[in-house]
């Protein structure tokens, strides 16, 4: 089995914790260089390599017959792994890179897989011989392979997780195995039906994730929630994929729903400079769409960001910013994207009529909404208590569990227009 196949493509990180150890150590040892070599088909290829002085003869990618190379003789106990002086030891002294290299003292360790089978090595030589190498040293050499199996290991067992989340999300998108779901949002006014919030909801898992069955340690839930999804497809490059694809479906809801209600859907900064989004909009009633940005993301430019909004919101529509109160970067888009509406995020709302300073941030949220002529809407409300405070501070809407868990388009088509639940009743008026 090649190196490649236990490393796959490794990251920046371990590609930099490899180098850091193979540097470590060649200092330690004092010799002039040192490098990391694969087996592959026949060939030894450096695969990584670090020197102490400007010339080094050992350059990364390059590749020969292993019955050309240290490495070969060392792994098939034909060439001792430590060498004072190379010329000295019968193979080595016939070998071209003796003299070409040249190798006067030689340090060499094979790397193994778990059975045995030797796909590599860690060397360090210098250019001269050393009478002062031990067996200490090689034992040292020894334990460097160690560390750099292990980083190898960590790193394959990453990159099979990630092609793991790849496919099951790519499935999902191929198969628009995404459902929507919506939340109601009521007026704190007169308790009614203002909008609805479209949230995804997955497939649940067929037992442990993909990536983690051969380590129980590691095993996800069966049912995991739509930030988890979401962030999978950011992480694996496929996260506008599935943002737009939850767009589309939730956008055809829309004509399902009474007339006057609006619809909120959630995307980030990425989606909404996406060239995507002009296909995704296309057709749709915007004076009834709110774009809900996601605090997740950062915004690499806010200039470039209300230009490309611009032309929607001419043509009606709306813009949230979600979660704010939960971080510094959502009042950064308050403040420089100039929203429609502010939504508190659930964290500051949860128990806030026993929380003084919950009840003091958002009442000054409120506050400033009110003068900059935003809608504020409270998420995740849950408690009659919390509605009640939420109310008198201001608040203009409402959502959470409270008033409504997230429920399929047939549902939420047949919701009267004015709340009739107990919630209504007992906090409003």
């Amino acid at each position: 089995m090649p190196l490649r196949s236990v490393f796959g493509d490794p990251s920046g990180t371990a590609s930099e914790q490899i180098l850091s150890v193979l540097r470590a150590v060649r200092r330690h040892l004092a010799m002039d260089v040192g490098f990391i070599s694969e087996f592959v088909a026949g060939d030894r290829v450096f695969r990584f390599s670090d020197a102490g002085a400007a010339h080094n003869p050992v350059v990364v990618g390059t590749h020969a017959p292993l019955e050309q190379s240290f490495c070969y003789y060392v792994a098939k106990g034909l060439m001792p792994g430590l060498m004072q002086d190379a010329a000295e030891d019968p193979v080595a002294a016939q070998l071209t890179a003796t003299r070409e290299m040249p190798v006067g003292a030689h340090l060499s360790v094979p790397l193994r897989h778990a059975d045995g089978e030797t796909y590599g090595t860690v060397c360090c030589f210098s250019f001269t011989p050393d009478r002062s190498l031990t067996t200490r040293d090689l034992a040292t050499l020894r334990l460097c392979a160690e560390v750099v199996e292990s980083i190898l290991w960590k790193s394959r067992d990453a990159a099979r997780e990630r092609e793991a989340k790849r496919r099951r999300i790519a499935g999902v998108i191929a198969a628009e195995a995404v459902e929507m779901v919506f939340q109601p949002i009521y007026r704190t006014a007169d308790g009614g039906l203002a909008a609805f919030e479209a949230l995804a909801r997955f497939p649940p898992s067929l037992g442990a994730h993909p990536a983690t069955r051969s380590n129980p340690a590691r095993e996800r839930p069966a049912s995991e929630g739509p930030d988890v999804w979401f962030a999978d497809a950011a992480e694996v490059g496929l996260g506008e994929e599935l943002e737009f694809l939850a767009m589309r479906k939730a956008l055809r809801a829309l004509p399902a729903l009474a007339p006057g209600i609006r619809l909120s859907l959630n995307l980030s900064p990425a989606g909404l400079a996406s060239p995507r989004l002009a296909e995704a909009m296309a057709g749709a009633a915007l004076d009834r769409v709110v774009i809900e940005l996601t605090e997740h993301a950062a915004v690499a430019s806010y200039e470039d960001l209300r230009a490309v909004l611009e032309p929607y919101r001419r043509r009606g529509l709306s813009l949230a910013i979600d979660d704010v109160g939960a971080g510094h970067a959502t009042l950064r888009h308050v403040l420089d994207l100039g929203p429609e509406f502010i939504k508190l995020d659930m964290s500051l709302i949860r128990s806030i009529d026993a929380h003084s300073g919950r009840r003091a941030l958002a009442e000054a949220l409120t506050g400033y909404g009110r003068r900059i002529g935003c809608e504020i809407v409270a998420e995740g409300v849950e408690t009659e208590a919390e509605y009640a405070v939420l109310k008198g501070l201001g608040v203009t809407r409402v959502q959470g569990f409270l008033t409504g868990r997230p429920m399929p388009l047939e549902a939420a088509a047949a919701l009267p227009l004015s709340a009739a639940g107990t919630w209504e009743r007992s906090s409003v008026g």
